[in-house]
């Protein structure tokens, strides 16, 4: 399967910056005059920033994907210099990668005496507390967009679960596009992939559907790039290896466009896995659940 990645030409880089704000997973960062791409794992490979370039310093390569590999990500990162591994490092513990952080800091430290720069300054500087999430996220990305695990309080026993108002969101981003299928947070997930307007129509969707799994949300009528979202289907099945796909959609025509992007993806897909349908009412019933 290929996997589209951004490339940048150091040479053709002036440093204005222009794409860092347009890279939504924060991957691209402004770095010694350079904008550096600071994390394969982040890059979906969209090319929002492609034409933010003036110098056309940017571009998208296609290559054959292969299971995220930290070793071999700081391999690539650190002759690029210690600021460019220190963002690495950073972007990683940000968005709750920290065995692929620690991952990178063994290896580091296997070849420390190799290092083009003194690991002790990498540590140092992964030590000092950040000033603030915003002021953080303002050297590239858009905080909204930052991965993290949700952690929920055990519920009381007592509680009736149909009375619970509380959230079973796991993760963020849901958004299909935002999401990065390399991510630790899905790895061997049930997985549900909505309809936007399911969980507006659905009062107890959170209980009924959600509890217990990660999330992807899409809209097959408006959503733009769905060629994307099929690609990024077959990395969950392949690479995070998610267990099921619950597929919940509206009775509406349209919706159904999203059941078969994935039936398609399990079909592309060298691995099979069980796909439910339910199918919800505009008044919020389901009107269908069935293994399909």
């Amino acid at each position: 399967m290929l996997r589209e990645v951004v490339k940048i030409d150091e040479a053709l880089c002036d440093g204005c910056g222009l794409c860092i704000p347009n890279c939504h997973e924060g991957a691209l960062r402004m770095i010694d005059g350079k904008a550096r791409l600071i994390s394969d794992l982040l890059c979906d490979g969209l090319g929002a920033c492609l034409g933010h370039c003036p110098q056309g310093a940017i571009t998208i390569e296609k290559r054959e994907a292969e299971p995220y590999d930290e070793v071999k990500v700081i391999q690539l990162i650190i002759p690029q210099g210690k600021n460019t591994v220190i963002a690495h490092l950073k972007h990683l513990r940000d968005h709750n990668e920290t065995a692929f952080m620690q991952q990178a800091m063994q290896y580091m430290k296997s070849v420390r005496d190799t290092l083009p720069f003194n690991l002790d300054e990498v540590i140092h500087e992964m030590h000092k507390p950040e000033v603030s999430m915003m002021n953080h996220a303002h050297g590239g990305g858009c905080p909204g967009s930052a991965e993290r695990s949700i952690k929920k309080p055990v519920a009381p026993v007592f509680v009736p679960v149909q009375n619970s108002n509380t959230s079973e969101l796991q993760q963020w981003p849901v958004q299909l596009h935002l999401i990065n299928p390399a991510s630790s947070l899905f790895h061997n997930t049930d997985m549900v992939l909505a309809a936007d307007c399911a969980a507006f129509a659905m009062g107890n969707f959170h209980q009924r559907v959600l509890k217990g799994k990660t999330l992807a949300i899409a809209c097959p009528k408006l959503d733009q790039g769905q060629e994307i979202y099929s690609g990024k289907l077959v990395r969950l099945i392949e690479e995070a290896r998610i267990n099921t796909l619950t597929v919940v959609i509206m009775e509406v025509p349209c919706c159904g466009g999203l059941l078969q992007m994935a039936r398609n993806a399990v079909n592309q897909s060298n691995r099979k896995i069980p796909v439910k349908l339910m199918v919800v009412s505009t008044d919020g019933g389901v009107l269908k659940e069935d293994w399909v």
